[in-house]
Order: C-alpha cells, then structure tokens, then sequence
C-alpha cells in the first residue's frame, strides 16, 4: 500500500523534461519587443486607470495614492522579475503553467493551467461588460434599456445578468476572429489602441498639473466644513469617515496599506507577456524587458493620473464611478469628458485583447502535454494560430459575457493570477539552487539505443556538469549539510535541501497570511493567542531563510536574474498569499467547485494521456532490452559524448 501510494506521489509530481535544443516552433515568430510592451502595457492599463484612482483616493487614502500605486507597483515588479526570469530561462509557450511542470509537477502544472484559463474567460467577459456599459452610458444607456424592455432575464439567485448583453458577445466574437486571423494582426491592433489610450492619459496628466491645486494635497478640516455648509452633503458625525484627518494621508497609514492592496490588481496583465515565448523573435531578449518595461510603463501612468486627480479636485467630492470627467468638470474643461471617454473605450479595448491573447495559448500548451484534450492543440497552417482552442474559448467567453452577471466571479479571477504568481516565484527559488541547467547540452543530448529494431531515445544526463571536480557524484543527506553545504556548486542533495525547504517555508507562510488575514486586530492589540503562533511561525520562516542561504546557488548564465535571492521570491509568494486570503468565503467555494471539476478531467483523462505518461511508459517497456545494448550515437559528439562513451 504505502509503495503504491509512493508511486501515485511520483505520477503526480513528475515533471516536463525541457528540450530547447530544437529552436522550431509552430507559432509563427513575428513579435519585437516593441510588440511585447504594447501588449503588455495594453493589458495592464486597462479601464481602471479611468475609475480606480478615484474610488481609492475618495474612500481609502486621499492624495497619498500615489503612495498606494508605487507600493503596489513595487509588489507587482517582484512578481513580475521573477516572471522575466523564466521568460530568460524557458522560451516556450505556456507561462506559469510551463514555468510549473519543468519544476514543481504535473499536478500544480494543471492546477496553475486550469485556474489561469478561469481567470482568463472571468477577464475577458467582465472586460467586454464593462466596453459595453460604458458605450452605452455615451448613448444616454439607450441599448441597455431596449434590451431591459424586450429581453429581461428575471432569474433568482443573481447568477443570470439582468439582460443578455448581446453587443459584449458580438465584442468578443470579433476579437476572437481577429486572433484567430493571425497575431501580427492582433499586434497591430493592440499598439494603436495603446498608443491612443497613452496619449490620453498624456492629455490628462498635464491637464492635472497646469489645472491643479497644490492645497488640495494640504486640506484642513475647515475646507471639509466649508464644503458641507455649500453643498449641505453630509453630517458632521460622517466627518471622519469621510474627510480623515485631512493633509496628505487623511486615512493613515491603515488607509495607504489598504489601498495598496486594492491598487495591485491594477498591475495583473503583465503576466500575458509571458505567453508568447514561440512568436517573440527573440523570447530571451525581449520577454524581461518586455515585463519589466510594461510595468515601469504603468506605474507611471497611474502615478501621474492619480497625482493629477487629486491635484484637480480635493478627494473627498471625487466621483467614484467617473472621476475624471468630474475633475475636468470641476476646474472647468467639462469638454475633456469626451477625450477621456476615448482613452477609456481605448483601454478597454486593449484590455480585452490582453485577456483573450493568453488564453487560447494556456489552453494549447495544456492541449499539447496531454492535459487537455489534444484536439484543441491543432494549429492553423496559414495563421499559426491555435485555432480551436482560441474558437472554444472565445465563445465561452462570449457566451459568459451574454448571460451572466459576473460581479460575483471577478474575484475568481484573483485567485488564479496570485496562485501563477506566488508558484512562478517559488519556481525561481528552486531552480537557481539546482544542479546543471534546464537547457544544456548535457540535459538535451540524447543517446539512442537500437532494440529490437526500434530506436528508442535515453538521455544522456551522466556527462555534463557530474564530470566537475568540485561536486562529488553522489552525497549522502546529513543534517550538517543543511547549514554547512560540501562544495560552491549545487548537487542533486543540496537541490532536493532547497525543494523540500522551500515547500516547507510555503506552507508556513500560508499559515501565517491566515492568522494575519482573520486576526489582525487581536494582533495589533498584542493578545498572546494571536502573537505567539506569529512570532513561532516567524522564527521558523527565518530557519528555513536561513537553510536556502547556506546552500549553493547555480552559476548558470542567464541574461535577466532575479536579484536578492531567496528574499525577493520569498517576499512576492507572501506578498501573494495574503492577498488570496482576503478573499471571502463564497468566492473559495465556487474556486472549490471549478477545481473539482478540474480534478475530474485531470484523474479520468490527462493523467493517462499526458506526453510524461506516454515518454516514461515507453521507457519502461524498453528498460531491460536497453540494459543489454550498447548505445549508438546521433549527431556530432563532443567531449562529454566521448566521455559518456568511454564509461560505458
């Protein structure tokens, strides 16, 4: 029983043998750097550039949100490094559902692939919503009540939209054929789009500060008085809830942390960058800067939106459904409310796109490993686009921005982009304590035995990196080990130290973002029930630190590293982590069910059929012919070739 167990452990965590030694791809190789940051930047500043500056300024910070974005931004960059090394290392599609299997397992592959394609179709449908509602908002909301006149859906339970939304659908299905027609194209698009929208943010910045105030970033409690009395808005009991305590962070430092973690989602998106490693023309290059440079983009955008808003008009009258076009209202250029409705259905539109790109690219590289059905793998001969899948998973999308109302699922959409973060963050950690590379020549070479008339290909992993003469073949585990490592290059014991370290130190953490997330008050009241699992559970974290420090870290060259290792990957998963904790209970429920029913798919046909299953059954029916035979060899040797030979 325990041996069967054992080996059910070993299917599940079996991970992808990486072959980058053959450079051919059927994607078509089309996208320059340039391209990368237009989709990047498009599908990060999105609409909420328009909207989320106001809602977080008026209720939680004031003009201290500029302080919210550069902390979120520098939470986002930390995921977002660690992302652009694995689009240095791993130049093939799939993003953390790839970056996932070469490292942690098939089965957090899945889970990473199955939650990202969620988060995707949530995206791509709330986004086509939201083009649609403003649109029709432009047109004096003249679509939605037509369609609430002559099509309303009255269901209970608020699952079902109150009417179909049949101009998102028709949005979506037109995205969805201009990807299908090619990613040139789709490129093409999206940079004009982005263009447009930048310069209306231009527009806006400047227009913020040669409009501004320099004493709305300075208020008194009598400006706030002063207002009361004009408009008679408000009550004075309502003074702190809603005025502060005036000044630069009129909420306090409560208020700047709180939106901060609002203000990261306004950084997801980057991560699509990380999806076109086989039609970048040069994957290596342009995918860090390409994530590192949408991202700079992008806090300075919000930087300067937020600076100009706050600037423009004291937070407490700020409009949070439309703040700009109020601001502009407000220092008298309400005309501008036409530039910023632009900007916003320009933001949207690359929004969209930016949420309906990666997707069928996820669901290929699931589709192609054998996860997913394979059917949905097949590539179009002229476009060299995953037609099918992009075809599936733009008419459920389509369908999902049809008929439901998604106010309820966006949430959803969190959890899959913080689980891709935090595991493309330990993905980093790990493979930078492990012995030899992911695309050497030693990992690729292949020997090919000839048995009983079939070739069959062994990898030939015995040369390579085990010749140095610094690291010894094989090192028993011993506990001095785990501070005081034998050599200054990793080996297979001190990799599998910082394997198991770092799933121990995850698991601490994830507790530890509970107790924050549940008992944070109890905490800051300093109650020993709530301080002591913290400061233990802290400790520990700080052994485990400590253990990955002492280990070896691999002299590979890359040309983009995370720096500050282990600390920076360590500090983005509890960035993430507790992030995913503050969601409630009813969005983990239906995160429950869709796993479910990925679990279903996973154990009845991708653990069976998945590419590793086939490889490795294969090799085990070989295994004892293959023992008996003396390799012959493929390709021009070199010196570990010579070597390997030699030992045979």
């Amino acid at each position: 029983m325990a041996a069967q167990l054992a080996n059910f452990g070993k299917i599940l965590l079996r991970r992808r043998a990486l072959d980058c030694s053959n450079e051919e791809t059927r994607f078509a190789r089309c996208l320059s750097t340039l391209d990368l940051i237009a989709l990047g930047v498009g599908s990060t500043l999105g609409a909420g550039v328009y909207v989320l500056a106001g809602e977080v300024a008026r209720e939680k910070a004031g003009p201290a949100i500029v302080l919210c974005f550069l902390i979120a931004a520098l939470s986002s960059m930390l995921a977002g490094l660690c992302y652009a090394e694995f689009g240095a290392r791993v130049p093939k599609t799939g993003s953390a559902y790839l970056y996932s299997y070469v490292t942690v397992g098939e089965i957090w592959a899945f889970i990473t692939g199955w939650n990202l394609i969620l988060s995707y179709v949530i995206g791509t449908a709330s986004v086509a919503r939201a083009w649609s509602s403003t649109f029709d908002s432009l047109v004096e909301q003249k679509i939605s009540n037509f369609f609430k006149a002559s099509m309303t859906m009255d269901v209970p339970g608020n699952v079902l939209a109150k009417y179909p939304d049949l101009f998102a659908l028709i949005l979506v299905l037109l995205l969805t054929g201009l990807l299908a027609f090619g990613v040139n194209e789709s490129a093409l698009v999206n940079k004009i789009f982005t263009g447009i929208n930048l310069v209306v943010l231009g527009f806006v910045i400047i227009s913020g500060f040669v409009k501004g105030d320099t004493h709305n970033w300075k208020l008194t409690e009598e400006d706030y008085h002063q207002f009361i009395n004009d408009t008679n808005s408000s009550t004075p009991a309502l003074v702190e809830k809603k005025f502060g305590v005036g000044g630069f962070a009129p909420f306090g430092l409560n208020g700047v942390l709180s939106g901060a973690a609002t203000c990261f989602y306004a950084f997801v998106g980057f991560d699509c960058i990380a999806t076109t490693s086989e039609e970048a023309k040069n994957p290596m290059r342009s995918i860090p800067i390409g994530i590192v440079a949408s991202l700079f983009i992008c806090f300075f955008a919000y930087f300067g939106v937020s600076a100009a808003l706050t600037l423009m008009m004291p937070y407490y009258q700020l409009n949070t459904q439309s703040p700009l076009p109020e601001a502009f209202s407000y220092v008298g250029w309400a005309p501008a409310r036409y530039i910023v409705a632009v900007g916003s259905l320009c933001a949207l539109s690359t929004s969209l796109l930016g949420s309906m790109f990666p997707m069928p690219r996820v669901i290929y590289a699931m589709a192609e490993d054998g996860l997913l059905f394979r059917v949905l793998s097949r590539m179009n001969a002229r476009t060299k686009t995953p037609l099918l899948a992009t075809i599936a998973s733009g008419v459920v999308a389509a369908l999902m921005a049809f008929l439901f109302d998604l106010a309820a699922l966006v949430d959803l959409m969190s959890i899959g982009t913080l689980l891709a973060y935090s595991l493309v963050a330990i993905c980093v950690l790990i493979l930078r304590y492990q012995p030899g590379t992911l695309s050497s020549s030693s990992q690729t070479e292949k020997l090919v035995e000839l048995v009983e008339g079939e070739k069959v290909a062994v990898s030939g992993d015995d040369s390579g990196d085990e010749r140095d003469e610094e690291r010894p073949l094989r090192e028993a585990f011993t506990v001095k080990l785990l501070f005081c490592p034998s050599g200054k290059i990793p080996t297979q014991t001190s990799g599998n130290i910082v394997y198991a370290t770092t799933a121990i130190i995850s698991l601490l953490i994830t507790v530890l973002c509970i107790i924050l997330a549940n008992c944070l008050q109890e905490l800051l009241a300093g109650q020993p029930a709530a301080v002591v699992p913290c400061v233990l559970l802290g400790l520990l974290c700080v052994v485990c630190l400590v253990i990955i420090c002492r280990q070896p870290e691999s002299k590979e060259a890359l040309t983009f590293k995370v720096p500050l290792l282990p600390w920076l990957p360590l500090f983005s998963v509890f960035v993430n982590i507790y992030l995913m904790m503050q969601l409630d209970w009813g969005t983990w429920c239906r995160f429950a069910v869709w796993m479910l029913i990925g679990f279903i798919i996973y154990f009845c046909y991708g653990i069976r059929n998945s590419s590793e299953a086939t490889k490795r059954s294969s090799l085990r029916k070989y295994e004892s012919a293959m023992q008996k035979k003396s390799p012959i060899y493929t390709g021009a040797p070199d010196d570990s070739d010579t070597e390997a030979g030699g030992s045979a």
